[in-house]
């Protein structure tokens, strides 16, 4: 069985605090459509506030045999988007899998509990500008939107790496039934790639797509927000 995870692009990425604009954050809810594992479901992203500088994004896909959630608590940072905590909940099947992070500021290091192998538990060291996979959607769409290099470190499953996504151009796409005019960027590493669209004055993706082995894994594309 394969594994399926939220895109990182949902989800992958990060790097200095400069490559990010202060912008502040916004609560808001996101509907796509969803397919995954060849099915059809649906998906939602939102932004809520949990009182003062603390806030908690979330993102969901669910279908017949896919049930995927994660949650991450952050703060804003002069812009940079810091994580504080994380929950990853995945049904596959019948398989089942639960993941916590934790990201201590005043000891500088990640460290993650769940179902995760020993080896993967950390302590991972953290630097300024560090997030975690699902914080990389706000940071394309801050990023794209003012031209900024588009590279990451991200501190995930017991590591820390740097991606990079690249502009490929200009395309339409359809949002609730209206065309618009995205920047498309896409990320490739071995046989997986991530492609975002990114749309102006929109707060999240207008589209993501994750393909492994160039088959489409996971498809979310943007119905409404509000």
């Amino acid at each position: 069985m394969k594994k399926f995870r939220i895109p990182a692009s949902i989800a992958a990425g990060l790097l200095a605090v400069a490559s990010l604009p202060a912008a502040a954050v916004e609560a808001f809810t996101a509907q796509y459509q969803a397919s995954a594992m060849g099915m059809q479901g649906d998906g939602q992203m939102s932004i809520t506030s949990q009182g003062g500088n603390r806030w908690q994004y979330s993102l969901t896909i669910k279908n017949q045999l896919v049930d995927l959630s994660q949650k991450t608590v952050f703060d804003e940072q002069n812009g940079w988007l810091r994580p504080l905590s994380s929950a990853d909940l995945s049904r596959v099947l019948v398989k089942k899998k639960a993941v916590n992070a934790n990201f201590d500021w005043s000891k500088n290091q990640a460290t993650w509990n769940g179902d995760v192998k020993p080896e993967r538990a950390g302590p991972v060291a953290l630097k300024p500008g560090d997030m975690d996979a699902l914080l990389v959607n706000l940071a394309l769409v801050r990023d794209v939107a003012a031209g900024k290099p588009l590279t990451y470190r991200m501190v995930e499953n017991g590591n820390a790496k740097t991606m990079s996504y690249q502009v490929a151009g200009k395309e339409k796409i359809t949002v609730g039934g209206q065309s618009r005019d995205a920047t498309k960027v896409v990320r490739t590493s071995g046989n997986k790639q991530t492609i975002v669209w990114v749309v102006p004055n929109m707060p999240v993706p207008a589209r993501i797509l994750q393909r492994e082995d160039g088959q489409d894994s996971i498809d979310l594309q943007l119905k409404a927000w509000h």
